[in-house]
Protein backbone atom coordinates (compact mmCIF):
# COMPACT_ATOMS: atom_id res chain seq x y z
CA UNK A 1 0.00 0.00 0.00
CA UNK A 2 1.38 3.33 -0.94
CA UNK A 3 0.11 6.97 -0.29
CA UNK A 4 0.20 10.24 -1.60
CA UNK A 5 0.84 13.38 0.28
CA UNK A 6 0.06 16.92 -2.32
CA UNK A 7 1.05 19.77 0.20
CA UNK A 8 -1.21 22.40 -0.42
CA UNK A 9 2.03 25.08 0.17
CA UNK A 10 5.76 24.53 -1.65
CA UNK A 11 6.59 26.51 2.30
CA UNK A 12 6.38 23.81 4.12
CA UNK A 13 7.77 21.30 1.96
CA UNK A 14 11.13 19.12 3.99
CA UNK A 15 13.80 20.30 0.58
CA UNK A 16 13.78 24.28 1.88
CA UNK A 17 14.80 22.85 5.35
CA UNK A 18 18.57 23.19 4.89
CA UNK A 19 17.60 26.88 3.81
CA UNK A 20 16.18 27.72 7.10
CA UNK A 21 19.35 26.02 8.91
CA UNK A 22 21.92 29.32 9.46
CA UNK A 23 24.04 28.18 12.57
CA UNK A 24 24.57 24.72 14.04
CA UNK A 25 21.95 23.54 16.73
CA UNK A 26 19.02 25.31 15.02
CA UNK A 27 17.64 21.86 14.00
CA UNK A 28 18.67 19.78 17.20
CA UNK A 29 19.17 22.21 19.55
CA UNK A 30 22.45 20.98 20.36
CA UNK A 31 25.47 23.56 21.47
CA UNK A 32 27.78 22.15 18.89
CA UNK A 33 30.44 24.10 19.25
CA UNK A 34 30.96 22.88 23.07
CA UNK A 35 30.38 19.93 21.96
CA UNK A 36 32.86 19.26 19.32
CA UNK A 37 35.50 21.20 21.48
CA UNK A 38 35.63 18.82 24.54
CA UNK A 39 35.40 15.98 22.16
CA UNK A 40 38.37 17.05 20.22
CA UNK A 41 40.24 18.47 23.67
CA UNK A 42 39.45 14.98 24.81
CA UNK A 43 41.16 13.00 21.95
CA UNK A 44 44.10 14.84 21.82
CA UNK A 45 44.47 15.27 25.60
CA UNK A 46 47.01 12.48 26.03
CA UNK A 47 48.98 13.22 23.17
CA UNK A 48 48.80 17.13 24.57
CA UNK A 49 49.57 16.07 27.61
CA UNK A 50 52.78 14.13 26.86
CA UNK A 51 54.13 16.38 24.89
CA UNK A 52 53.46 19.38 27.57
CA UNK A 53 55.10 17.83 29.98
CA UNK A 54 58.12 16.82 27.57
CA UNK A 55 58.16 20.30 26.77
CA UNK A 56 58.18 21.26 30.68
CA UNK A 57 60.93 18.97 31.44
CA UNK A 58 62.94 20.13 29.01
CA UNK A 59 62.68 23.82 29.87
CA UNK A 60 63.36 22.96 32.84
CA UNK A 61 66.65 20.98 32.68
CA UNK A 62 67.47 24.18 30.59
CA UNK A 63 67.42 26.53 33.06
CA UNK A 64 69.03 24.47 35.73
CA UNK A 65 71.79 23.75 33.19
CA UNK A 66 72.01 27.36 32.84
CA UNK A 67 72.07 27.98 36.91
CA UNK A 68 74.65 25.59 37.12
CA UNK A 69 76.78 27.00 34.37
CA UNK A 70 76.44 30.57 36.08
CA UNK A 71 77.96 28.75 39.52
CA UNK A 72 80.93 27.66 37.56
CA UNK A 73 81.49 31.35 36.07
CA UNK A 74 81.32 32.49 38.89
CA UNK A 75 83.60 29.85 40.42
CA UNK A 76 86.19 30.53 37.40
CA UNK A 77 86.44 34.30 38.28
CA UNK A 78 87.63 33.87 42.10
CA UNK A 79 90.49 32.21 40.26
CA UNK A 80 92.70 33.60 38.71
CA UNK A 81 94.08 35.66 41.90
CA UNK A 82 94.97 32.53 42.99
CA UNK A 83 96.85 30.61 40.43
CA UNK A 84 99.29 33.09 40.25
CA UNK A 85 101.62 32.36 43.21
CA UNK A 86 102.92 36.08 43.01
CA UNK A 87 100.30 37.90 42.67
CA UNK A 88 98.89 35.73 45.73
CA UNK A 89 102.08 36.53 47.81
CA UNK A 90 101.67 40.61 47.02
CA UNK A 91 103.82 42.85 49.31
CA UNK A 92 102.59 46.46 50.09
CA UNK A 93 104.77 49.50 50.62
CA UNK A 94 103.78 52.05 53.10
CA UNK A 95 105.67 55.48 53.26
CA UNK A 96 105.54 57.11 56.58
CA UNK A 97 105.28 60.78 55.81
CA UNK A 98 102.48 60.70 53.22
CA UNK A 99 103.61 64.53 52.12
CA UNK A 100 107.09 62.48 50.98
CA UNK A 101 105.73 60.06 48.56
CA UNK A 102 104.01 57.48 47.79
CA UNK A 103 104.61 54.18 46.44
CA UNK A 104 103.83 50.52 44.98
CA UNK A 105 104.68 47.44 44.89
CA UNK A 106 104.76 44.63 42.05
CA UNK A 107 105.37 41.17 42.06
CA UNK A 108 109.12 41.41 42.13
CA UNK A 109 109.07 43.19 45.26
CA UNK A 110 110.31 41.45 48.82
CA UNK A 111 109.97 42.75 52.26
CA UNK A 112 112.22 45.29 53.96
CA UNK A 113 112.73 48.90 55.14
CA UNK A 114 114.26 52.25 53.81
CA UNK A 115 115.26 55.19 54.74
CA UNK A 116 113.77 58.05 51.86
CA UNK A 117 115.08 61.47 51.71
CA UNK A 118 113.53 63.34 48.75
CA UNK A 119 116.06 67.09 48.17
CA UNK A 120 114.40 68.57 45.36
CA UNK A 121 111.72 67.10 43.06
CA UNK A 122 112.60 66.95 39.71
CA UNK A 123 111.16 69.96 37.26
CA UNK A 124 110.94 70.75 33.76
CA UNK A 125 112.37 74.02 32.01
CA UNK A 126 110.99 77.51 31.29
CA UNK A 127 111.07 80.00 29.16
CA UNK A 128 109.43 83.73 29.62
CA UNK A 129 109.80 86.23 27.12
CA UNK A 130 110.72 90.15 27.94
CA UNK A 131 107.77 92.30 29.13
CA UNK A 132 105.85 92.96 25.39
CA UNK A 133 102.29 95.13 24.45
CA UNK A 134 100.00 92.10 24.60
CA UNK A 135 98.23 93.34 21.41
CA UNK A 136 101.18 94.99 19.52
CA UNK A 137 102.75 92.58 16.22
CA UNK A 138 105.75 91.08 17.78
CA UNK A 139 107.30 90.62 14.22
CA UNK A 140 107.35 87.85 11.94
CA UNK A 141 109.81 84.93 11.26
CA UNK A 142 110.79 81.68 12.33
CA UNK A 143 110.89 80.45 16.18
CA UNK A 144 112.96 76.91 16.10
CA UNK A 145 111.82 74.92 19.64
CA UNK A 146 113.80 72.65 21.18
CA UNK A 147 113.57 70.38 23.52
CA UNK A 148 116.13 67.74 24.14
CA UNK A 149 117.09 66.24 21.12
CA UNK A 150 113.63 67.36 19.82
CA UNK A 151 112.88 70.49 17.84
CA UNK A 152 110.57 72.29 15.30
CA UNK A 153 110.54 75.44 13.22
CA UNK A 154 107.94 77.16 13.68
CA UNK A 155 106.92 80.09 11.37
CA UNK A 156 105.31 83.45 12.53
CA UNK A 157 103.58 85.69 10.06
CA UNK A 158 101.54 88.74 10.02
CA UNK A 159 98.29 86.19 11.12
CA UNK A 160 99.80 85.17 13.98
CA UNK A 161 102.97 87.81 15.17
CA UNK A 162 101.22 88.69 18.38
CA UNK A 163 102.17 87.40 21.60
CA UNK A 164 98.36 85.58 21.85
CA UNK A 165 99.01 84.39 18.08
CA UNK A 166 102.67 83.02 18.72
CA UNK A 167 101.14 81.07 22.16
CA UNK A 168 98.69 79.25 19.34
CA UNK A 169 101.19 78.63 16.66
CA UNK A 170 103.26 76.55 19.05
CA UNK A 171 100.30 74.62 20.85
CA UNK A 172 99.14 73.89 17.63
CA UNK A 173 102.50 72.47 15.89
CA UNK A 174 101.82 69.41 14.39
CA UNK A 175 105.62 68.42 15.42
CA UNK A 176 105.46 70.36 19.00
CA UNK A 177 108.72 68.92 20.80
CA UNK A 178 106.93 69.32 24.02
CA UNK A 179 106.14 72.58 25.55
CA UNK A 180 103.00 74.71 26.05
CA UNK A 181 102.52 77.95 24.99
CA UNK A 182 100.97 80.65 27.29
CA UNK A 183 100.33 84.69 27.40
CA UNK A 184 100.54 86.24 31.67
CA UNK A 185 99.86 89.87 31.80
CA UNK A 186 100.98 91.31 34.94
CA UNK A 187 101.65 95.38 35.60
CA UNK A 188 104.78 95.42 33.53
CA UNK A 189 103.05 94.09 30.66
CA UNK A 190 102.32 90.87 28.95
CA UNK A 191 105.20 87.73 28.73
CA UNK A 192 105.28 84.80 26.53
CA UNK A 193 105.87 81.72 28.70
CA UNK A 194 106.87 78.08 27.51
CA UNK A 195 106.79 75.34 29.94
CA UNK A 196 108.13 71.85 28.88
CA UNK A 197 106.06 68.93 29.45
CA UNK A 198 108.54 66.55 30.85
CA UNK A 199 110.64 67.11 33.68
CA UNK A 200 114.41 66.65 34.06
CA UNK A 201 117.57 67.30 32.84
CA UNK A 202 117.76 65.97 29.63
CA UNK A 203 115.00 68.34 28.51
CA UNK A 204 115.62 71.70 28.30
CA UNK A 205 114.07 74.16 26.48
CA UNK A 206 116.07 76.23 23.95
CA UNK A 207 114.30 79.02 21.52
CA UNK A 208 116.10 80.74 18.66
CA UNK A 209 114.43 83.27 16.30
CA UNK A 210 115.52 84.09 12.72
CA UNK A 211 114.72 85.45 9.40
CA UNK A 212 111.68 87.77 9.42
CA UNK A 213 111.71 91.25 9.59
CA UNK A 214 113.48 90.69 13.37
CA UNK A 215 111.25 91.18 15.52
CA UNK A 216 111.12 88.01 17.16
CA UNK A 217 114.55 88.93 18.96
CA UNK A 218 112.50 91.38 20.91
CA UNK A 219 111.04 88.26 22.86
CA UNK A 220 114.34 88.16 24.39
CA UNK A 221 113.43 84.70 26.03
CA UNK A 222 114.71 83.93 29.69
CA UNK A 223 115.01 80.18 30.26
CA UNK A 224 115.05 77.91 34.23
CA UNK A 225 116.60 74.80 33.62
CA UNK A 226 115.19 71.31 34.41
CA UNK A 227 116.11 69.32 36.61
CA UNK A 228 116.10 65.73 37.90
CA UNK A 229 114.84 64.63 41.30
CA UNK A 230 117.49 64.15 43.77
CA UNK A 231 116.70 61.97 46.44
CA UNK A 232 118.57 59.02 48.36
CA UNK A 233 117.73 55.94 50.09
CA UNK A 234 119.21 54.39 53.49
CA UNK A 235 122.07 57.45 52.63
CA UNK A 236 122.93 56.64 49.02
CA UNK A 237 122.19 59.39 46.57
CA UNK A 238 120.25 58.65 43.57
CA UNK A 239 118.68 60.81 41.21
CA UNK A 240 115.59 60.64 38.32
CA UNK A 241 114.25 62.89 35.26
CA UNK A 242 110.72 61.70 36.69
CA UNK A 243 109.42 62.31 39.63
CA UNK A 244 107.61 58.31 39.30
CA UNK A 245 110.63 56.80 40.38
CA UNK A 246 110.91 52.78 39.17
CA UNK A 247 114.32 51.18 39.10
CA UNK A 248 115.54 52.39 42.79
CA UNK A 249 114.62 49.24 44.55
CA UNK A 250 113.39 46.22 43.23
CA UNK A 251 109.68 46.13 43.01
CA UNK A 252 109.00 49.14 44.10
CA UNK A 253 107.69 52.72 42.29
CA UNK A 254 108.29 55.77 44.20
CA UNK A 255 105.82 58.61 43.76
CA UNK A 256 108.05 61.68 44.94
CA UNK A 257 105.53 64.13 46.00
CA UNK A 258 107.54 67.51 47.73
CA UNK A 259 111.28 67.90 49.51
CA UNK A 260 112.04 66.57 52.91
CA UNK A 261 113.02 69.11 55.31
CA UNK A 262 116.72 68.73 55.67
CA UNK A 263 118.69 65.69 56.99
CA UNK A 264 114.80 64.39 57.71
CA UNK A 265 114.30 61.06 55.90
CA UNK A 266 110.93 59.20 56.33
CA UNK A 267 110.62 55.57 56.58
CA UNK A 268 109.68 53.02 53.63
CA UNK A 269 108.50 49.84 54.99
CA UNK A 270 107.60 46.95 52.09
CA UNK A 271 105.78 44.31 54.08
CA UNK A 272 103.98 41.18 52.92
CA UNK A 273 99.75 42.27 51.64
CA UNK A 274 97.89 39.50 53.58
CA UNK A 275 94.49 41.57 52.98
CA UNK A 276 94.34 41.09 49.46
CA UNK A 277 94.96 37.17 49.64
CA UNK A 278 92.31 36.42 52.14
CA UNK A 279 90.18 38.47 50.52
CA UNK A 280 90.88 36.62 47.30
CA UNK A 281 90.90 33.53 49.86
CA UNK A 282 87.23 34.57 51.07
CA UNK A 283 85.83 34.99 47.66
CA UNK A 284 86.68 31.88 46.40
CA UNK A 285 85.21 29.73 48.70
CA UNK A 286 82.07 31.50 48.68
CA UNK A 287 82.06 30.56 44.63
CA UNK A 288 83.09 26.80 45.78
CA UNK A 289 79.96 26.93 48.36
CA UNK A 290 77.57 28.90 45.49
CA UNK A 291 78.68 25.18 43.08
CA UNK A 292 77.95 22.97 45.70
CA UNK A 293 74.51 24.39 46.32
CA UNK A 294 73.65 24.54 43.50
CA UNK A 295 74.14 21.13 42.65
CA UNK A 296 72.58 20.30 46.09
CA UNK A 297 69.95 22.21 45.11
CA UNK A 298 69.37 20.97 41.50
CA UNK A 299 70.15 17.26 42.00
CA UNK A 300 68.67 16.64 45.36
CA UNK A 301 65.18 15.76 47.20
CA UNK A 302 62.99 17.50 49.75
CA UNK A 303 61.68 15.37 51.66
CA UNK A 304 59.26 17.61 53.57
CA UNK A 305 57.64 18.65 50.24
CA UNK A 306 58.59 15.34 48.43
CA UNK A 307 60.02 18.14 45.38
CA UNK A 308 62.57 16.47 43.48
CA UNK A 309 64.95 19.20 41.84
CA UNK A 310 65.03 19.65 37.70
CA UNK A 311 68.24 17.16 37.40
CA UNK A 312 67.31 15.06 40.41
CA UNK A 313 69.97 12.33 40.22
CA UNK A 314 72.24 14.09 37.48
CA UNK A 315 75.30 11.90 36.66
CA UNK A 316 76.54 14.97 35.26
CA UNK A 317 76.43 17.15 38.18
CA UNK A 318 77.53 14.49 40.90
CA UNK A 319 80.65 13.98 38.98
CA UNK A 320 81.63 17.36 38.83
CA UNK A 321 80.95 17.39 42.69
CA UNK A 322 83.15 14.31 43.37
CA UNK A 323 85.72 15.83 41.35
CA UNK A 324 85.78 19.24 42.94
CA UNK A 325 85.72 17.84 46.20
CA UNK A 326 88.93 15.50 45.58
CA UNK A 327 90.64 18.31 44.10
CA UNK A 328 89.78 20.59 47.58
CA UNK A 329 90.70 17.83 49.58
CA UNK A 330 94.42 17.61 47.85
CA UNK A 331 97.39 17.56 50.08
CA UNK A 332 100.99 18.44 48.34
CA UNK A 333 104.32 18.79 49.77
CA UNK A 334 104.95 22.56 50.05
CA UNK A 335 106.57 23.96 52.82
CA UNK A 336 106.27 26.02 55.27
CA UNK A 337 103.50 23.56 57.03
CA UNK A 338 100.81 24.43 54.46
CA UNK A 339 100.38 21.28 52.59
CA UNK A 340 96.32 21.67 52.07
CA UNK A 341 93.27 23.84 52.54
CA UNK A 342 93.23 22.85 56.22
CA UNK A 343 96.02 24.23 57.46
CA UNK A 344 94.22 27.53 56.40
CA UNK A 345 91.68 27.05 58.23
CA UNK A 346 89.20 26.10 55.30
CA UNK A 347 87.03 23.09 56.24
CA UNK A 348 84.15 21.54 55.01
CA UNK A 349 81.46 21.57 57.74
CA UNK A 350 78.15 18.30 57.68
CA UNK A 351 76.16 19.90 54.98
CA UNK A 352 79.27 19.72 52.71
CA UNK A 353 79.77 23.41 52.56
CA UNK A 354 83.00 25.06 53.17
CA UNK A 355 83.85 28.11 55.89
CA UNK A 356 87.35 29.44 56.30
CA UNK A 357 88.76 30.70 60.08
CA UNK A 358 89.76 34.12 59.04
CA UNK A 359 92.00 34.42 62.75
CA UNK A 360 93.85 31.08 61.30
CA UNK A 361 93.93 32.12 57.56
CA UNK A 362 95.55 35.32 58.98
CA UNK A 363 98.47 33.97 60.86
CA UNK A 364 98.91 31.54 57.98
CA UNK A 365 99.20 34.00 55.20
CA UNK A 366 101.64 36.18 57.25
CA UNK A 367 103.85 33.04 58.37
CA UNK A 368 104.02 31.56 55.25
CA UNK A 369 102.38 33.23 52.29
CA UNK A 370 104.93 31.83 49.89
CA UNK A 371 103.93 28.29 50.37
CA UNK A 372 100.38 29.21 50.57
CA UNK A 373 100.76 30.38 46.70
CA UNK A 374 102.39 27.08 46.17
CA UNK A 375 99.35 25.47 47.57
CA UNK A 376 96.80 27.17 45.29
CA UNK A 377 98.22 28.15 42.25
CA UNK A 378 101.21 26.75 39.65
CA UNK A 379 101.06 24.42 37.31
CA UNK A 380 99.44 21.43 40.13
CA UNK A 381 97.31 24.09 42.34
CA UNK A 382 93.95 23.58 43.34
CA UNK A 383 92.94 27.17 41.14
CA UNK A 384 95.04 25.90 38.68
CA UNK A 385 93.35 22.34 38.63
CA UNK A 386 89.38 23.45 39.20
CA UNK A 387 90.26 26.17 36.68
CA UNK A 388 90.81 23.24 34.46
CA UNK A 389 87.78 21.26 35.25
CA UNK A 390 85.73 24.10 34.87
CA UNK A 391 86.55 24.69 31.19
CA UNK A 392 86.14 20.49 30.48
CA UNK A 393 82.72 21.82 31.30
CA UNK A 394 81.94 25.07 30.41
CA UNK A 395 84.26 25.81 27.24
CA UNK A 396 82.45 25.74 23.54
CA UNK A 397 81.99 22.27 22.69
CA UNK A 398 82.67 21.73 26.35
CA UNK A 399 80.41 18.87 28.37
CA UNK A 400 77.74 21.61 29.36
CA UNK A 401 77.62 23.10 25.85
CA UNK A 402 76.92 19.58 24.39
CA UNK A 403 74.36 18.85 26.78
CA UNK A 404 72.38 21.88 25.77
CA UNK A 405 72.57 21.59 22.45
CA UNK A 406 70.75 18.20 22.92
CA UNK A 407 68.42 19.91 25.14
CA UNK A 408 67.40 22.35 22.47
CA UNK A 409 67.09 19.87 19.68
CA UNK A 410 64.52 17.57 22.11
CA UNK A 411 62.60 21.04 22.63
CA UNK A 412 62.74 21.67 18.29
CA UNK A 413 61.41 18.37 18.17
CA UNK A 414 58.60 18.92 20.76
CA UNK A 415 57.62 21.77 19.19
CA UNK A 416 57.27 19.94 16.20
CA UNK A 417 54.97 17.41 17.30
CA UNK A 418 53.12 20.57 19.28
CA UNK A 419 52.84 21.63 15.83
CA UNK A 420 51.83 18.71 13.90
CA UNK A 421 49.05 17.48 16.69
CA UNK A 422 47.67 21.05 16.43
CA UNK A 423 47.04 20.20 12.71
CA UNK A 424 45.67 16.65 13.30
CA UNK A 425 43.31 17.83 16.17
CA UNK A 426 41.95 20.92 13.44
CA UNK A 427 41.27 18.17 11.07
CA UNK A 428 39.42 15.94 13.20
CA UNK A 429 37.69 19.09 15.24
CA UNK A 430 36.59 19.95 11.20
CA UNK A 431 35.28 16.51 10.45
CA UNK A 432 32.84 15.69 13.90
CA UNK A 433 31.71 19.86 12.71
CA UNK A 434 31.03 18.43 9.54
CA UNK A 435 29.10 15.48 11.20
CA UNK A 436 27.20 16.92 13.55
CA UNK A 437 25.95 19.93 11.06
CA UNK A 438 24.75 17.18 8.74
CA UNK A 439 22.98 15.62 11.47
CA UNK A 440 21.73 19.15 12.60
CA UNK A 441 20.13 19.54 8.98
CA UNK A 442 18.58 16.29 9.28
CA UNK A 443 17.09 17.13 12.85
CA UNK A 444 15.38 20.26 11.32
CA UNK A 445 13.85 18.28 7.94
CA UNK A 446 12.88 15.61 10.06
CA UNK A 447 11.17 18.25 12.16
CA UNK A 448 9.68 20.14 9.40
CA UNK A 449 8.28 17.09 7.70
CA UNK A 450 6.43 16.42 11.33
CA UNK A 451 4.85 20.17 11.27
CA UNK A 452 3.65 19.56 7.94
CA UNK A 453 2.41 15.81 8.42
CA UNK A 454 0.79 17.26 11.47
CA UNK A 455 -1.14 20.25 9.54
CA UNK A 456 -2.32 17.19 7.15
CA UNK A 457 -3.52 15.10 9.45
CA UNK A 458 -4.28 17.11 12.33
CA UNK A 459 -5.80 19.89 11.04
CA UNK A 460 -7.61 21.58 13.70
CA UNK A 461 -4.38 21.98 15.65
CA UNK A 462 -3.47 24.74 13.93
CA UNK A 463 -7.16 26.74 13.60
CA UNK A 464 -6.48 29.03 16.78
CA UNK A 465 -3.49 30.38 14.66
CA UNK A 466 -5.08 32.17 12.04
CA UNK A 467 -3.54 29.43 9.17
CA UNK A 468 -5.83 28.80 6.39
CA UNK A 469 -6.47 24.93 5.53
CA UNK A 470 -8.48 25.49 2.58
CA UNK A 471 -5.84 24.48 0.38
CA UNK A 472 -4.13 21.56 2.42
CA UNK A 473 -4.91 17.52 0.63
CA UNK A 474 -6.50 16.46 3.69
CA UNK A 475 -8.83 19.51 4.62
CA UNK A 476 -10.30 18.80 0.86
CA UNK A 477 -10.30 14.94 1.21
CA UNK A 478 -8.26 14.79 -1.47
CA UNK A 479 -6.25 12.07 0.38
CA UNK A 480 -5.67 8.99 -2.35
CA UNK A 481 -5.11 5.41 -0.81
CA UNK A 482 -4.15 2.85 -2.91
CA UNK A 483 -3.29 -0.34 -2.87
Amino acid sequence: MSSVISPGSSSNTPSSASSLITSTGIGSGLNIGAIVSSLTTAFGASQTNQLTNQATTLDAQVSAYGTFTAALDTLKLSLPALEDPSQLAGFKATVADKTIASATTNSNAVAGSYLLQVNNLATAATATSAPLSGTAAVGTGTLTIAVGNASTAISIDTTNNTLAGIAAAINSAQNNPGVTASVITTTDGSRLVLTGTSTGLANQITVTPSGGDGGLASLALTTVPAQDASFSINNFPATSGSNVVSKAISGVTLNLLQASAPSTPTTLTISPDTSSAQGAIDKFVTAVNGVLSSIHSLTGYDPSTQTAGPLNGNATLEAFQNQLQNILGKVTNAGGGIKSLTDLGITAGTDGSYSADDTKLGNALSASLASIGKLLGGTNGIATQISNLVDGYTKPGGLLDTINQGLQTGLSNVSKQQTALAAQLAAYSARLTAEYNAMDTAVALLKQTQTYLNAEFNPGANAGSGTSQSNTSLGSGNLGVSG
